[in-house]
């Protein structure tokens, strides 16, 4: 007899079939003596639609709402239903005994492998490989120790509990909005709430009135004193006439030092990376969007195997991965990282360090290099960027700490205390392996390297005062980097500041997982929900529109956190699912009552002139992530088509990134400066400068028009559910 192992993808499926030699290749499988390996391609299963359950719900119709299947139907999704047909064909040999999940050890990769059992009716016992990388090392070890798949039935019923839950809220919600105002609006649990922060941010921004404030400083031999209040510490007022008095009582006066006060101070790495962490850091250093970040990691993950699971949101590992060190450290003693990863491999590592917390860690460790021997000339320069942030980071944390000495001198000059502050290095540290060029914003105040030497009681002389003006900023607009960070802690923005409801958001990560965050920003670029300009996110007129027609429960954090505690609850068997699903179902009846009793319009407000090609409407102007488009207003039709992306190709005058617009011959190169140039003429000249735009980037080009083309802007369905995944 022989068992069926069931990965999430097929790169996977082919890593663990190498390691199980299962070398027998067959359409959509791999068999070997004891074990066939298989794999979905992602989901293969999903959530019906509502026409599943009734033909009239094809229409979208106010009358029909709410839907509420009374019981859930499943259906293979087209594209991937050839693979379906073969993962089930394996399930129901006779030959084949038992199934073991292989799908990624997490709550939706769970809910990947589950669906095809269950639409596939298998009624064979159930094993679970847990595994955090793809290296043989762990694919050996992982199926030495397979978990009972009853062990996890709670983690299905937690992950089958969101998706129903998220198609009823999402979809009904979707359809009850789109019916009323005539235009295609979705919404959802965590996409709306990120879209309102950013529209709260925005209003922050807007209704701003900066403040002056002011500080009083000593200069004397290129040693900054900042003056300190005497009885609350602060370094400036925003009283005027009280910093006036200040100057004047000190300018022109000496000063007497009344105390040098010189500490060793220990500084530490920052923690490992989770997702998260990783993606704002891409971010702000390479403009990466997060959906490229996870892109990337995945490759890392799956491809080349070099680093861990990447949809983590823990930056501590466990205790039993310490064993593990020397042996990750020497896959990765090479190129930059030899020398350190050479030295730090001698060393022994204790359990207790910092970095290793078992209760810190729960489905997977943070990001870490495998055991994996690496080939960095197999990777592009994307993934090399990326990697060489997870490794540093890595490095740093195995390293010892920052050393320095850090001296304080107070004077006094007329009863009022100024202070400058100095560090001397002693022993870089980890800090080693950036270079030394980490920048920490705390140590703003530390900058003077190079204090004199003096003794208490000791008289200055001749020192210069200023007194320095400055106003409050308003908060910056968010860019990916931010935007992910208030996700992840969306505190500020809940509007209610009951304890336990901060607590709970806190304890459950925020909006959505680490695992979804990507999507639902690109999902809410790809509605047109929002738009960039340069590096910063703002809210569209359409999503403004949105956010003052949708009810008030769906904007808010708190729904998100209520619904996480409760489905880690129902993961741990103290909530039941029933129980979960009932309250959602009246939640879902509540919703669309409001929807339907809704006042207001929605209007369009960047209609052109020009005419669909289609069905005859005008067309919508709308910004797209990287490009800009036209698209029809009738979510019936869903024609749409670009006219403009934004390139890689930099200007000559401005070097800033050139959009590629027009069509065939007329295609052009325009930058925001002023500077146009025809396609044909911006090869030639970079033809003979030895680089440029290839054929196949213009194919490229061509091809993604094509594609945007035949995606229909205005379904509401496709873009509002795209299965929900929340």
């Amino acid at each position: 007899m022989k068992s069926l192992v069931i990965a999430e993808k097929p790169s996977v499926g082919r890593d663990i079939a190498r390691v199980l030699k299962c070398t027998k290749n067959q359409n959509g499988c791999l068999e070997g003596d004891k074990y066939i390996v298989s794999w979905g391609l992602g989901h293969l299963v999903e959530l019906a639609p509502p026409e599943s359950y009734d033909n009239k719900f094809k229409e979208w119709k106010m009358e029909h709402l709410p839907i509420i299947p009374k019981e859930w139907k499943m259906e293979v999704m087209k594209q991937t239903g050839k693979q379906y047909n073969v993962v089930k064909t394996q399930i129901h040999r006779k030959d084949v005994n038992e199934i073991i999940i292989a799908t990624d050890a997490g709550r939706e990769g769970e809910l990947v492998a589950r669906l095809i059992l269950e639409k596939a009716n298998n009624n064979k016992p159930i094993k679970r490989l847990w595994i955090s990388s793809v290296t043989d090392k762990a694919i050996k070890d992982g199926f030495s120790k397979l978990k009972d798949g009853k062990e996890y039935d709670n983690l299905y019923y937690a992950a089958i509990s969101r998706a129903e839950a998220d198609w009823l809220v999402g979809m009904n919600a979707t359809r009850a909005l789109t019916c009323k105002f005539n235009a295609q609006l979705s919404c959802g649990r965590v996409q709306t709430p990120t879209l309102y922060m950013i529209a709260k941010r925005e209003e922050e921004i807007k209704t701003f009135a900066p403040t002056p404030y002011y500080s009083i400083v000593a200069r004397l031999s290129d040693v900054t004193y900042h003056w300190k209040e005497n009885n609350t510490n602060a370094s400036s007022t925003f009283d005027k006439a009280y910093a006036q008095r200040v100057f004047e009582k000190v300018n022109g006066n000496d000063a007497k030092v009344v105390s040098v006060v010189s500490q060793p101070k220990k500084s530490f790495a920052p923690l490992l990376y989770d997702l998260t962490e990783l993606q704002r850091d891409a971010n702000k250093l390479f403009n990466y969007s997060a959906k490229e970040t996870l892109n990337i990691m995945q490759r890392l993950y799956e491809n080349h195997k070099v680093l861990t699971y990447p949809r983590t949101d823990s930056r501590y590992i466990t205790s039993d991965v310490v064993g593990t060190l020397k042996d990750r450290l020497d896959a990765i003693s090479i190129g930059p990282y030899r020398k350190l990863a050479k030295q730090l491999s001698m060393q022994k590592f204790s359990t207790k360090a910092t970095f290793i917390n078992d209760a810190k860690v729960s489905d997977h460790h943070a990001i870490i290099p495998t055991e994996q021997y690496v080939q960095m000339d197999h990777m592009t320069i994307d993934e090399r960027k990326i990697y060489d942030l997870v490794i540093k980071r890595f490095l740093a944390v195995l390293s010892p700490p920052y050393e320095f000495e850090q001296t304080t001198i107070t004077i006094l000059i007329e009863g009022e205390s100024f202070t400058a502050k100095g560090q001397v290095v002693k022993t870089l540290g980890w800090r080693e392996v950036y270079e030394n060029n980490w920048e920490d914003e705390t140590e703003e105040e530390t900058k003077n390297s190079n204090l004199p030497a003096l003794s208490k009681g000791e008289v200055l002389q001749g020192l210069s005062f200023q007194i320095k003006e400055d106003k409050t900023k308003p908060p910056a607009p968010f860019n990916e980097a931010t935007l992910l960070s208030a996700m992840e802690n969306p505190i500020k923005y809940m509007e209610s500041k009951d304890k336990d409801q901060v607590k709970i958001i806190g304890e459950t990560g925020g909006l959505g997982t680490v695992a979804t965050r990507a999507d639902i920003i690109d999902k809410l670029f790809h509605s047109f929900l929002l738009e960039k300009k340069g590096k910063d996110i703002f809210v569209t007129s359409k999503g403004k529109q949105l956010l003052e027609l949708v009810p008030n429960d769906l904007k808010k954090p708190e729904l998100t956190a209520d619904w996480e505690v409760k489905l880690a609850q129902i993961s741990k068997g103290i909530l039941a699912r029933t129980k979960f699903m009932t309250d959602i179902k009246d939640y879902t009846n509540e919703l669309v009552t409001e929807i339907k009793k809704q006042e207001g319009t929605f209007r369009y407000d960047n209609l052109t002139n020009k005419k669909c090609p289609e069905c005859g409407k005008r067309l919508l102007l709308v910004n797209g992530k990287n490009s800009r488009m036209l698209a029809c207003q009738d979510r019936e039709c869903g024609y749409r088509e670009t006219i403009a992306r934004t390139s890689n190709a930099r200007c000559p005058v401005c070097h800033k990134k050139m959009e590629l617009q027009g069509k065939g011959e007329k295609q052009q190169f325009v930058c925001v400066c002023g500077h146009k140039e025809k396609l044909a003429a911006f090869q030639e000249r970079r033809k003979k400068e030895g680089s440029g735009v290839s054929k196949k980037d213009v194919a490229k080009y061509i091809n993604q028009q094509k594609k945007e083309s035949k995606e229909p802007v205005n379904n509401a369905l496709a873009n509002a559910l795209a299965n929900i995944k929340l």
